[in-house]
């Protein structure tokens, strides 16, 4: 799959140590050929959680018949 600055994805695992879950929602800041991400992950009130590199294979599209929804930030364990 082929990301481009600003599109949203969907995390594909659990990153425990960045507080996030599989499922949640990201915005691609910059993208490392041939497979590289940076993504960001923020907060409901636009506070930045994490800004992380990834690969194209721990994030997805969104995709109709998603759903969104809130949950209480977990703290890094």
């Amino acid at each position: 799959m082929t990301f481009k600055l600003l599109d949203v994805v969907v995390l594909t695992r659990d990153l425990p140590e960045e507080g996030l879950r599989a499922g949640d929602l990201g915005a691609v800041v910059q993208v490392y050929p041939p497979d590289g991400l940076e993504v960001e992950f923020v907060e409901a009130i636009g506070r930045t959680q994490a800004l992380i590199e990834l690969t194209t294979a721990d994030v997805r599209p969104i995709r109709s018949g998603d759903l969104m929804a809130v949950r209480p930030l977990e703290e890094a364990g």
